[in-house]
Parts: C-alpha cells; sequence; structure tokens
C-alpha cells in the first residue's frame, strides 16, 4: 500500500541521486566547524541572527546565504565574491573524488536522524517524483535564483523524506558506524557528523532504492522551485540539472513538524483583537507562554484556534463564525485544506479581517522560534500570531492528492545546518 507523500513512484523513472564533489571547510583555516555553520537561511531571524552568526567567526556561512548589503544586486555580488576568495585562500577545500555523504544529527534528549545527502535530478512536477506541500512567494524565489546565479553553487541543501527501510538504510547504517569526515557540536547543542560514501557499490545501492521512491518536500520549497527555474534556464545537460538534497528516510527516522508563527509588522494587539471582536470567541489567558501554548493545543483539537501576542499577555482566538470562513475560504479545495489554521489565517484573517498583503517583508515575517516571535512583536509593537503544528499526516495527504498548502504551514526537522557541504556546479 502507498503512503501519502511519500509512495513509489508511478512514473517511470524515480528518483536520481548522484555523487559530486563537495566544498568543505578547511578545519584548519577556520576557528571551529561549529563557528562557521548556520541554521538555513530562513530560519535565521533578521537581523539579530545574522548578527550574531558574522561575529561568530568571519568565514560563517551566513555571508554566502544571506550577504548583507544594500541592494540586491550588490547583495549577490558580495557572496559571488565571498566564494571566489574563500576557495582562493583554502577556506574551502574541494574534496578529492565524488561521493555521497552520510549526514547525522544528535540532540541531548535522545533524537537521531540520519540521511544521504547528494545531487538530486532536478525533475518536474508533473512527473510526480518531489511533492511539495506548500505554496512559494514569487520574491524568495527570485532572491534565491539571483543568489545560485552569483554564486554557481547549492549553498546548502534542502531536506526531503522518502519512506524506504531497504538497501539505502543499510549503507545509511554501516556507514555511521565508520570514522567520520567531520564532527561538530553546534551552540544549540546538537551534534552533527559527516561521512563519505565513495565505494561504488554502496552509492550503487543508495541510488538503486531511491530510484523506486518519490520524496516530499520537508524544508526548501523556495529552492527546490529554484532549482526549477534554473534548470529552465540551461539547456541540458548542464550543472544545473541537479540540486542539493540531503534524504532522510522517514521509516527509520521521522521527523518532527513544527508551527511557523507570524509576527505582524504595524498592527499593534489591541487593533488585531478589535478586527476580530464578533467574529471569533477571543478569551485572555492570565498565563505563561507554556500554559498558554498548552491552551492553545486543547483549543485546536476542537477546531482553528491562534494565540495573539505582544501586548504583555497572550489572547485565544477560536470558534470563527462559520458565516465568516463561508464567505472567505475558497469552496474548490479538499475539505482537509480549507479546515487547516494556515488556510483560516491567510484567507480569512490576512486577508479580509486585518487587510495585510502575505507576501510583503513590510507587513508580515514568518518565524520559527516562539519566544522570538513574542518578544520581537513586544519590542516593536506589533502582533505574534502562534500557530499550532499541523498534524504529518495530513501534509502527507495533501501533498498526495497534489494540493498546496498556504506558505509557510510547517517546520520539519531538525533541519540540516548550512555550511558543513556545498556544491559548486562548475566542479
Amino acid at each position: 500500500m502507498n503512503t501519502a507523500g511519500h509512495s513509489e513512484a508511478t512514473a517511470r523513472r524515480g528518483l536520481e541521486l548522484t555523487p559530486f564533489r563537495g566544498l568543505r571547510y578547511d578545519p584548519e583555516r577556520v576557528g571551529s566547524l561549529a563557528s562557521v555553520t548556520s541554521p538555513p537561511y530562513d530560519v535565521v531571524v533578521r537581523p539579530d541572527g545574522v548578527h550574531h552568526l558574522q561575529s561568530a567567526d568571519p568565514h560563517n556561512i551566513v555571508r554566502l546565504i544571506l550577504p548583507q548589503a544594500g541592494t540586491s544586486s550588490a547583495r549577490t555580488e558580495q557572496a559571488a565574491d565571498t566564494l571566489r576568495r574563500w576557495l582562493d585562500e583554502g577556506i574551502l577545500t574541494v574534496e578529492p573524488e565524488p561521493c555521497l555523504y552520510v549526514y547525522e544529527q544528535r540532540d541531548g534528549n535522545g533524537m537521531l536522524q540520519r540521511g544521504v545527502i547528494g545531487a538530486l535530478r532536478v525533475s518536474e512536477p508533473e512527473e510526480g517524483l518531489v511533492l511539495p506541500h506548500e505554496d512559494v512567494m514569487p520574491l524568495v524565489v527570485a532572491d534565491r535564483a539571483a543568489l545560485m546565479r552569483a554564486t554557481r553553487a547549492n549553498l546548502e541543501p534542502l531536506l526531503l523524506t522518502y519512506r524506504g527501510n531497504g538497501t539505502a538504510a543499510e549503507v545509511v547504517e554501516r556507514t555511521a558506524s565508520l570514522p567520520p569526515l567531520l564532527a561538530t557540536t553546534t551552540e544549540d547543542g546538537y551534534q552533527h557528523t559527516l561521512w563519505s560514501v565513495t565505494d561504488p557499490v554502496d552509492m550503487a545501492l543508495v541510488q538503486s532504492e531511491l530510484a523506486r521512491h518519490q520524496a516530499l518536500i520537508a524544508d526548501g520549497h523556495h529552492r527546490w522551485a529554484t532549482y526549477l527555474r534554473l534548470r529552465a534556464e540551461h539547456p541540458s545537460p548542464s550543472p544545473w540539472d541537479h540540486g542539493l538534497v540531503l534524504l532522510v528516510d522517514t521509516v527509520r527516522y521521522p521527523l518532527r513538524v513544527r508551527a511557523i508563527h507570524r509576527l505582524l509588522h504595524g498592527l499593534p494587539v489591541a487593533d488585531a483583537l478589535a478586527a476580530v471582536d464578533g467574529l471569533f470567541r477571543v478569551r485572555r489567558l492570565d498565563a505563561a507562554q507554556p500554559e498558554a501554548l498548552a491552551a492553545l493545543a486543547d483549543a485546536s483539537c476542537e477546531g482553528n484556534a491562534f494565540l495573539l501576542a505582544g501586548d504583555g499577555g497572550y489572547h485565544l482566538l477560536s470558534h470563527p463564525d462559520p458565516a465568516l470562513l463561508a464567505r472567505t475560504i475558497p469552496a474548490d479545495r479538499p475539505a482537509a485544506w480549507r479546515s487547516l489554521d494556515a488556510t483560516v489565517l491567510h484567507s480569512t484573517l490576512l486577508e479580509h479581517v486585518w487587510h495585510i498583503p502575505e507576501d510583503s517583508p513590510a507587513h508580515i515575517a514568518y518565524i520559527h522560534d516562539t519566544a522570538a516571535t513574542v518578544e520581537k512583536a513586544e519590542r516593536d509593537g506589533g502582533t505574534a500570531v502562534l500557530m499550532h503544528p499541523v498534524r504529518e499526516e495530513v501534509v502527507r495527504e495533501l501533498a498526495r492528492q497534489g494540493v498546496t498548502m498556504p506558505r509557510k504551514s510547517t517546520s520539519f526537522g531538525p533541519k540540516p545546518a548550512s555550511g558543513l557541504v556545498l556544491r559548486a556546479l562548475e566542479i
């Protein structure tokens, strides 16, 4: 029986993973491997996170994935110049031979995740091999495309999942028992370990199993859309036919699904609450953040619910007016999509109640960290909208149906650290 979002591909071709000569930091040329890594570009909270990472080491990967300059063209040129300089200076070195990589993440609470990093053939959407579950923002895709064009590199891997538990898993487990290429612990407490797979038999075992599967995009929708755009710009065959990915077999290593919160700039909590008066049930919670989130989880069991913060307290929105939902939510989508919290937030609250454009950075920010979202709202006088995570089975079912969720609906994790291995398209 096929598993939604991760089933074996029915197309003639399956996933095609190719070895490549990775770029890695020379540990002798940097302060530490941990100090040059970063979370994925869209997890770094600007500008605080960028400045913190830049100060951690002058060669932190954030200088490539989030270059800081006055204009878009200046940012991409800066990243390209930085990458060339680091290559010339030996800060980044080229792997002696093509390989796949086994990547492991651990935390202090017993979490263990392993997967395979390689260059994946960029398949067209109609092939049904790489399934998105979220919409993307065109401006972000354009930004990532400009950066990749300028650097001619895949600077950080996407996170994809598949359902296997076969020969690839055996290769991963066997490789993880060997001495690694690198091991480091980042300041969040995660341990990161990387091994290379160079044996032709092992690489063939991984490739043959993946050729029977399709994958779900867990993290990196904008970068996958960028891969598609850049592939279309370059006649095939070319290095742009492939993109850097981490593939995790979730039969062995299930991922965690967390919410992505919204920070509404320029909308004070009092104004947000006034606008929903009579449209939602509103209850002020005299509770600390953990208790407020627990109340949100309880309310989400009964229907759509949100937690507003930014004025020093928490306000639980629940039980939206059915007539309001009928009037504002498109009726031509599956019931599972219409009932999503993210759908109600974007179609009803943002568009019709608060009149906030969802793709304008001047009006809205998408932040993974709960405490950071609340702190920024309180500091800036905005409104934090805290979300409850979507169940993973809902994500899979919608992806199988070809229905994309509202943008930034989910956060799968743990996400791969950026800076452990890069892919230069010219090599």
